[in-house]
């Protein structure tokens, strides 16, 4: 941030502080983000089978996934409530695990970047939980945004 615009999540003293967003115009806004739970061929065998025993793995992580998306306020102490106004959480077993790409839209105040991370972030929890009595060493790798529409700061692509 250049020194006309100081970053705003600071007050004077540099203390962090939650953004006055009061006084902007909503606006549709979009996020996406994606990550990666590593698995082993056991695991993927049970996935593809359908015969993981706590049950529908894919179902499950997708619905904790949209939840958590709801309630990224309540984790993160810096995160506006807004209205999550859409949330798909896509799950795909590939070779090697469980691909996840959560999207997330508002007509709000402020984006929907924390909300689109935080939905693929507890998918992949909800995945490992759902396996972790097959394999332990299962993993959550590559969580990141991949992009955003809508704001000030307007579209951006990984």
């Amino acid at each position: 941030m250049s020194a006309d615009q100081p970053f705003t999540h600071l007050d004077s003293r540099g203390a962090a502080r939650m953004v006055d967003v009061t006084e902007k115009t909503p606006t549709v806004r979009t996020a996406t983000a994606t990550g990666f739970v590593r698995c082993g061929a056991e695991i993927v065998a049970a996935l593809r089978d359908g015969t993981a025993p706590k049950g529908d793995v894919l179902a499950v992580a997708r619905i904790a996934g949209i939840a958590a998306a709801k309630r990224t306020p309540e984790l993160l102490p810096l995160a506006h409530v807004i209205g999550v106004h859409g949330a798909v959480v896509e799950l795909d077993i590939t070779d090697d695990g469980v691909t996840i790409e959560a999207t997330v839209r508002t007509a709000d105040r402020t984006g929907v970047e924390m909300e689109a991370l935080t939905a693929v972030s507890v998918a992949g929890l909800s995945v490992v939980d759902m396996v972790k009595g097959l394999d332990k060493s299962v993993t959550i790798e590559q969580i990141k945004l991949i992009r955003k529409t809508g704001g000030k700061s307007g579209d951006w692509v990984r």
